[in-house]
């Protein structure tokens, strides 16, 4: 597990930078302002970057006759070639200058021009006349402190932190808009550590900020491998996160095929022969606008066509196409997607889980995400549960683990809650334990009541094919007595929000069959 993340528990010196930086919002939109700051965080990397690499190419000048102005050096070493007039040492001169912002707009321009692959990508709006300019010159100061303010509080790659941490932040200022590029890092991090991808493809058809890419080169860095084990394949249909992505996955030294330009994964899949190792999404929960009418005949409907107001099992499907022999999803969905009824959907889970491919299923608590407080679910999906004793797997065929982590997480503060790094490992370990062929360095598998069961096909058949898995894992011997009123009364209410939501949907889906019915009168 890797430590040196930002949590809502842990906070250090990026916080004291976003109350810095928040200080100087004023009246501007988080939605506008996130653009503001992440791209001067994208700047400084790179302008720090360069630095970097032009003295020590200096320092060999005269002893192996490098050119510190040579863009092939640059190159070489995986460093964006930036400009005299884009580096930082000129845009923090400029800082107090009301043109700072046409300076810097001219910046990202020139950058775009040397680097191929950020044309299109950098926030180029800084002049604008909404855009105080004293105050952009007090964040661009502020920026430029990271490096001393990092310092002083011990940190390693400052600007990368920095950079995440805000992508937090500002997800949560947005509130549910901030969902779509930023999934919380407590569930990236659970599911990297079931899946475990150490050396492979890996695909996110919906990539965000690209969250899911970084966690897993950072697992591959903390168990001994390096950046390149793995290849990154994502898409995102939102121009501005995907912009963001290309940012984000740049600051990271992360080489990443995310396609020529952002696009809909259902209707222009820029991947389309693509088979993964590795697949781990959070898509846009219950999307009903998805253009399922447009795709009846599509390939990717192995198990049946999906209704057109709900894009949950097509996207599952479409994860599922991606997959290589060998491959495994892990992947977000909505607590509906364990349940619903309506006929399509049903058929299409039934087949799933009659194909044996669902090898895991974790139900979360609410509030983990900034989208929505109810409580969402972790689908594990592989093409393959057969024995692998070069990865210490055993023969899981026709069994699937339920895990029932509903009363896992803590509150970090009265809207949000957040998994613990022990609690994460706990189930991670839960999952492997019960795939591996010993104990995968652990305590050997066993049902624990309440909490987690390995359950066969024909258990999931008498369940009319429900995979809640409060359903199988039953009730623990012994319920907690002293859990914190504040906290008791949040989860019940969270608990009664997510059953009307659910009785929404079951209304309108009862509305709309006497519609169809004619039995409807409006």
């Amino acid at each position: 597990m890797n430590t040196d993340q930002p949590s809502g528990a842990n906070l250090g010196f990026e916080n004291k930078l976003w109350e810095m930086a928040d200080k100087l919002r004023g009246h501007m939109d988080a939605a506008e302002y996130k653009h503001v700051v992440l791209g001067l965080i994208f700047l400084k990397y790179i302008s720090d970057a360069f630095q970097a690499r032009y003295e020590e190419l200096k320092a060999k000048q005269e002893t192996e006759y490098t050119d510190p102005e040579d863009r092939d050096e640059y190159l070489a070493a995986n460093v964006f070639w930036v400009p005299p007039e884009a580096r930082w040492e000129k845009i923090q001169a400029a800082a107090p200058q009301p043109t700072i912002g046409r300076i810097i707009d001219e910046a990202m321009a020139a950058i775009e021009r040397e680097n191929p692959t950020l044309r299109g990508v950098l926030p180029k709006d800084y002049s604008r006349p909404t855009l105080d300019k004293v105050r952009l010159g007090e964040l661009v100061k502020l920026v430029g402190d990271i490096d001393l303010k990092a310092r002083e509080s011990g940190v390693k790659d400052p600007l990368g932190r920095v950079y995440e941490y805000f992508l937090g932040r500002f997800a949560a200022a947005e509130g549910k808009g901030g969902g779509e590029f930023y999934t919380p890092q407590c569930v990236v991090q659970l599911l990297v550590e079931m899946i475990e991808p150490y050396r492979g493809r890996v695909y996110d058809p919906c990539c965000g900020s690209g969250g899911m890419f970084v966690q897993s080169e950072k697992f591959v860095e903390a168990h001994g491998g390096t950046i390149g084990d793995i290849a990154v394949y994502g898409q995102e249909s939102n121009p501005t996160t995907w912009r963001l992505c290309k940012m984000n996955l740049a600051i990271r030294r992360i080489d990443a095929d995310l396609g020529p330009h952002h696009d809909d994964s259902f209707h222009n899949d820029l991947h389309k022969d693509l088979k993964v190792d590795f697949l781990l999404a959070n898509p846009p929960f219950n999307m009903s606008d998805w253009g399922g009418e447009r795709l009846p005949d599509d390939p990717r409907w192995q198990y049946g066509v999906p209704p057109t107001g709900n894009a949950n099992y097509a996207w599952i499907q479409h994860f599922i196409y991606h997959l290589a022999p060998n491959g495994i999803a892990g992947f977000v969905m909505a607590n509906g997607s364990l349940s619903t009824s309506t006929n399509a959907e049903l058929a299409i889970r039934k087949g799933i889980i009659e194909g044996d491919l669902v090898d895991c299923i974790v139900a979360l608590p609410g509030q983990l995400f900034y989208t929505t407080q109810i409580p969402v679910c972790l689908w594990f999906v592989t093409r393959n549960k057969k024995a692998d004793p070069k990865r210490g797997f055993r023969d899981r065929a026709g069994e699937t683990l339920f895990i029932d982590a509903r009363r896992m997480g803590r509150l970090v503060d009265r809207v949000h809650r957040e998994l613990a790094p022990e609690e994460i490992r706990r189930i991670a370990d839960i999952y492997h334990a019960w795939k591996s062929v010993g104990a995968h360095g652990k305590a050997p598998y066993q049902d624990i009541p309440g909490f987690c069961k390995s359950a066969t096909i024909d258990d999931i058949r008498k369940h009319d094919y429900v995979l809640t898995p409060g359903r199988y894992v039953g009730a623990a011997p012994q319920e907690e007595v002293d859990e914190p009123f504040e906290e008791k009364m949040t989860r019940l209410v969270v608990q009664f929000r997510e059953q009307q939501a659910e009785a929404a949907r079951l209304d309108g889906a009862i509305e709309k069959n006497l519609r169809e019915l004619g039995f409807w009168e409006k």
